[in-house]
């Protein structure tokens, strides 16, 4: 016979851990008086009942399964698994004596709605304290460590029970070049070394990553922490999402359970926040910013640099910024341009003729052969070591040996700051592109501070100034609100890197962070130039997301392998100037996603499946996406003049064909390298205007 219990009184069974321990548990429960709660049923609180050898929380129209032998966790919505933790294990720990699994549960107590559970381990001096706190469409899951002493607590997955996985953000893995070259959409469809594997993960991280995954299944978890963590999907584990969390002994989480995965990140999003504004005005979204890294690299001088913004100018080549990066510095960290540009003012003075505005690459690393190194280092700006606090920390960065900036010194802080200052009045420099860490995990925070606090601190600095549509990689549940441009990681000159950057895109507008851009149009990465074919494709697809980052000049650029100039063919740049005008002529369309972005939170490149969750061809489709909810890009991301494009349910106009067709496959649908595949969706708001403005083109 079932015994169940309201939340609203406290029931409380003990179970010895032998070989009866199952027997012993059925009787408890068997015990335990049956509470009613005197409310309607409606609004009665969660129920847990026996069923078979387990325990279920029932809240609503999920569950939780508890196994109480071995111990485990199986959520359940509408009686489906949508999330069940990993066979090997729900829980572990790390202590002195190494890693250690729970095995059973020895106690239970459901108590004002909380299931409290003892579970024993395989260290028999520590017990997990595992709590569930149900709420309407989500659960708590807190754990602690009881007993010993334990520096990493870790909780894991069946991968499989949840169909795929999607979140994260920017994806690092043990494949070579990774993760500038790869990135898997889903997660999950990743094999081998090119699975998610980041045992870096964390808030002062370079790469755009967030504590938090949904699911196919429309499961989410969020991982509540400031800590470092280590994530792997499948590769420390076969088929399992192991997500740990170092230098603490205990886990805070809360796992979501929607009907979809697009109500799933309305949950985190309620949690992290929307953005409080657009950083960007409508301008910076409406042509490209040109940046001067994948044109020239390190080799950048400032006759290069005027040559190629007269020819950009002269071609008529969209564009609000003339962008110089990396390469004008004395030294790394000094703010003084190099004998390369014996007039910076002349040179910003030409930019601004030309209806530029200019700006200039900026870091808070400060190398040691720097001017600023040895004052900096004097007055104790940097951060200090976390070995020998009398010293400063050194960090190793894609430059070089370094200090960083401790932007937790008010001072300090200040001291940045007026560098930047100064160099906008000497040089009328009208904003920066910070390519930064502002914290290192391998460095001493000033007290009371942690890794998040560098954070916003970083955060606030960089919003005092213009990023011209570069914006600023901070990241971590909280950032969102800033609403900086995220520009993503580089990119190689090839069509695996430009999949690899629609990926990241989505990836990284799909845990809260709307106003997104790849990595410069054509890759960065120190290889050959991209082919015409790259540049061009490239291009269309940039030009169906919200922002566009450019530098490899569609007339010519220079081979910093093979060290000679390439000149593209004509068409080149007239493809590329075409799909800077349909950019430029979606923009009131992408405006009036970007307020609702502000509102609501809501992604402005999105996957298919968050307007289409019952089409379950869209959940593993890579190569296409929503551009709000109205406007379907397919372009072609391989060699060739076709693809296959999946169309979901509805009816949708084609736009290069002028007509309206079903949804469904279509096997090889034509491109040439002029044509960018898009569909408007009929029947929203916007699909009037939308093919108003693409069908005249």
């Amino acid at each position: 016979m079932s015994r169940s219990t309201r939340g609203t009184r406290s029931v409380t069974c003990e179970v010895s851990v032998s070989r009866k321990r199952l027997l012993r548990v059925l009787a408890c429960l068997a015990l335990a008086p049956p509470l009613v709660a005197a409310v309607p049923a409606a609004a009665a609180g969660p129920e847990l009942r026996r069923s078979g050898d387990d325990l279920t929380l029932t809240n609503g129209d999920y569950s939780v399964v508890v196994g109480v032998s071995p111990f485990s966790l199986t959520t359940k919505r509408a009686g489906r698994t949508v999330l069940a933790t990993a066979g090997s294990g729900a829980f572990d720990f790390t202590g002195l004596k190494g890693r250690t699994r729970p095995t059973s549960v020895t106690k239970f107590a459901l108590t004002n709605g909380v299931l409290d559970l003892t579970v024993a381990t395989t260290d028999r001096r520590a017990t997990l304290r595992v709590k569930i706190r149900p709420e309407a469409d989500r659960y708590g899951l807190e754990t602690s460590v009881q007993g010993v002493k334990a520096t990493r607590v870790g909780v894991h997955f069946d991968l499989a029970s949840a169909g795929h996985w999607y979140g994260q953000g920017e994806a690092r893995s043990d494949a070579e070049g990774d993760p500038h070259l790869l990135q898997p959409w889903p997660l999950d469809a990743a094999r081998g070394k090119e699975q998610v594997n980041d045992p870096a993960f964390g808030p002062a991280s370079y790469l755009m990553v967030e504590p938090f995954w949904f699911t196919q299944s429309a499961a989410g978890i969020y991982v509540d922490t400031g800590n470092l963590m280590h994530v792997s999907l499948g590769r420390e584990q076969k088929g399992v999402a192991d997500l740990s969390v170092a230098d603490t002994s205990s886990l805070k989480a809360t796992v979501f359970v929607e009907p979809t995965p697009r109500a799933v990140y309305q949950d985190y999003i309620g949690i992290a926040g929307k953005p409080e504004k657009s950083d960007a005005p409508p301008d910076q979204f409406e042509s490209p910013l040109w940046n001067s890294w994948a044109q020239f690299y390190n080799d950048v001088d400032q006759k290069s640099f005027l040559e190629y913004a007269r020819s950009l100018h002269a071609k008529g080549l969209p564009g609000h910024t003339m962008s110089l990066d990396s390469g004008w510095m004395k030294h790394y960290g000094d703010f003084v341009f190099n004998d390369k540009f014996p007039d910076p003012k002349a040179m910003s003075d030409e930019i601004h003729k030309m209806n530029y505005r200019f700006g200039v690459w900026v870091t808070q690393w400060i190398n040691m052969d720097a001017d600023n190194y040895a004052i900096a280092k004097q007055k104790g700006y940097l951060l200090k070591s976390k070995g020998d606090p009398s010293k400063p920390c050194v960090v190793t960065w894609w430059n070089g040996e370094a200090g960083l900036i401790d932007l937790g010194n008010a001072a300090a802080y200040r001291w940045y700051e007026n560098n930047l200052r100064d160099l906008q009045r000497r040089y009328g420099i009208d904003g920066f592109k910070f390519d930064t860490r502002f914290f290192d995990e391998g460095c001493a925070p000033a007290k009371g501070l942690t890794a998040a606090d560098y954070r916003r601190l970083g955060a606030e600095l960089a919003d005092g100034f213009d990023q011209q549509s570069v914006g600023v990689r901070v990241h971590w549940t909280g950032a969102q609100k800033y609403g900086f441009v995220t520009r993503m990681l580089d990119k190689g000159t090839d069509f695996p890197s430009l999949r690899a950057a629609v990926n990241q895109n989505l990836a990284v507008s799909t845990v809260g962070y709307p106003f997104v851009e790849t990595d410069m149009i054509g890759g960065s990465m120190g290889q050959p130039p991209p082919s015409k074919d790259v540049l061009v494709r490239w291009a269309q697809a940039a030009a169906a997301m919200p922002l566009v980052y450019s530098s490899t000049s569609p007339i010519r650029v220079y081979d910093q392998v093979n060290k000679k100039w390439v000149t593209y063919p004509p068409e080149v740049a007239r493809h590329y100037t075409a799909a800077m005008r349909l950019h430029k002529a979606l923009n009131p369309y992408i405006q009036d996603q970007v307020k609702g972005a502000v509102a609501t939170g809501e992604p402005i490149m999105k996957p298919l499946f968050f307007a289409f969750p019952d089409d379950r061809a869209g959940y593993s489709i890579s190569d296409e996406w929503l551009l709000g909810d109205s406007l379907l890009a397919a372009p072609v991301l391989a060699k060739g003049t076709s693809r296959a494009v999946h169309l979901p349910p509805g009816r949708w106009y084609d736009v290069a064909r002028r007509k309206v067709i079903g949804g469904g496959d279509i096997k090889a649908y034509k491109a040439d390298l002029g044509a960018l595949p898009l569909f408007v969706r009929m029947g929203t708001e916007d699909t009037s205007r939308l093919i108003s403005v693409l069908g005249n083109r």
